[in-house]
C-alpha cells in the first residue's frame, strides 16, 4: 500500500482533470457531435452544451440572472449588446495561437473592434427554404420575400409556411421587402413591417426556430423563413431519407440578413482556461471546417477553406459571391427605447 500510494498522488490531477467541465451556451445545431468527441479527447474534458434558438432569448436569460456559462456563441449585435452590459470578459490573444487563421475580412468588426471580446465562428445568411418539387407544380416564385408575405403567393400554401420566431429577424425580413434597411429603425417603417406581417399571418402554419429543419425534411411544411444551414441540414436529411422531392433554398432578391456569430467569454466564466483551449481548437483548420462540412455554415477561418467539400464551398446560399454579398446586413444592437417599442409590436404581431 506504502509503495501505491506516490503512484496515486500522481494520477490524482489525471483525474481531477478528466472530470473538468466546459459549459458551453450555443445555437441548437452549430457544434457536430464529431468535433466535440474531438474536443474532448484532445482536452482530457468534458463539453456541456446549453441551446438557445435565438439572440433574444439567450440576452433574455442572461439578463435574468442564468449564471455557470464560459463560452457563447451570439451573433454580432448580440456581442454588442453584451460588451455594452460589461458582461463579456476579454480575450487572452496570448492563449490562441491559431488567431492568425481568422480571414482578415472577419477581424476588427464593428460590434467588436480589434477583436478585444471576440472571435469569429460561423456565418449564416437568413433566407427562404422551400420544396422545390411543390413549389414548381404551384409556380411560385422562390427568389423573393413574396412567398411568405404575399396573399396571393400564400393562398395555395395556407398551413404550409413557417417563419423564425424572432422579432429582429421577421421584422427584418418584412423591412426588406418593403424596401427598407434591415438596420431601420424608424417607427413608421416598424409599423408597417408590423401591418405586413399580420395581413400574413392567418396564412402561416407557426413561428419556429428549429422544428421547421424536420418538418421542410418531411414534407410537412413547404416553405420556411430560416437559416442556411439548418437548410442544408434539412435537405440532407430529406436526401438521406429518400424523399420524393427535393428541397431549395434562396436568399430573396430584395436582400437578406447576414449573421456572423463569435465565441465570446462570460465575465464570470468558472473556466476561462478551458474556455481559450476551446476556441484555439476551434481556430485549427481542419477543426473549423467542420462547422461547414457538418453543420453547412459559412466559415471565417481561411485555413479551413481548403478542408472544405467543393459541393459546399459551391454553394452560393452557404459563401455568398460578391454581387449577393451587397445585398446583405447585419443586424445592429437596439436602444432601450427601441427595444421596448418592438417588444411591444411583437406582442401585437403573436396575440393578434
Amino acid at each position: 500500500m506504502k509503495r501505491l500510494l506516490p503512484a496515486l498522488l500522481l494520477l490524482a490531477p489525471l483525474v481531477a482533470t478528466a472530470t473538468d467541465t466546459l459549459h458551453l451556451y450555443i445555437w441548437n445545431n452549430y457544434i457536430s457531435a464529431q468535433t466535440a468527441t474531438r474536443f474532448e479527447a484532445a482536452c482530457g474534458c468534458r463539453l456541456k452544451q446549453d441551446y438557445y434558438s435565438d439572440n433574444e432569448e439567450m440576452l433574455a436569460k442572461l439578463e435574468a440572472g442564468a449564471t455557470g456559462y464560459d463560452l457563447l456563441v451570439p451573433t454580432g449585435n448580440a456581442v454588442e449588446t453584451l460588451i455594452r452590459k460589461g458582461a463579456l470578459q476579454p480575450v487572452d490573444r496570448s492563449r490562441l495561437p491559431h488567431f492568425a487563421n481568422v480571414d482578415p475580412a472577419f477581424r476588427d468588426p464593428w460590434f467588436d473592434p480589434g477583436n478585444r471580446y471576440s472571435v469569429p465562428y460561423a456565418t449564416s445568411v437568413t433566407l427562404l427554404g422551400y420544396n422545390a418539387t411543390k413549389l414548381t407544380e404551384l409556380g411560385l416564385p422562390t427568389d423573393t420575400w413574396a412567398l411568405i408575405f404575399e396573399p396571393a403567393h400564400l393562398v395555395p400554401l395556407k398551413g404550409r409556411v413557417t417563419v423564425l420566431n424572432s422579432p429582429r429577424e421577421l421584422m427584418a425580413a418584412a423591412l426588406r421587402y418593403l424596401g427598407h434597411s434591415a438596420q431601420d429603425t424608424d417607427p413608421a417603417h416598424w409599423r408597417a413591417a408590423r401591418d405586413l406581417i399580420l395581413r400574413a399571418k392567418p396564412y402561416w402554419a407557426t413561428f419556429s426556430n428549429s422544428t421547421y429543419i424536420k418538418d421542410l425534411a418531411l414534407g410537412n411544411i413547404w416553405v420556411a423563413h430560416g437559416y442556411s444551414n439548418d437548410m442544408v441540414r434539412a435537405r440532407a436529411d430529406a436526401r438521406a431519407a429518400g424523399r420524393p422531392f427535393a428541397i431549395g433554398f434562396t436568399i430573396p432578391k430584395e436582400g437578406a440578413v447576414l449573421a456572423v456569430d463569435s465565441f465570446v467569454i462570460d465575465r464570470a466564466a468558472p473556466r476561462p482556461d478551458l474556455a481559450h483551449r476551446f476556441i484555439d481548437f476551434m481556430l485549427q483548420g481542419d477543426n473549423a471546417a467542420d462547422v461547414s462540412n457538418l453543420i453547412g455554415a459559412g466559415n471565417p477561418n481561411r485555413a479551413a477553406r481548403p478542408a472544405i467539400r467543393p459541393e459546399v464551398a459551391d454553394e452560393p446560399a452557404i459563401f455568398p459571391p460578391a454581387e449577393t454579398l451587397t445585398r446583405l446586413e447585419m443586424l445592429r444592437d437596439l436602444d432601450p427605447r427601441q427595444r421596448r417599442l418592438l417588444a411591444r409590436m411583437w406582442t401585437e404581431i403573436k396575440v393578434k
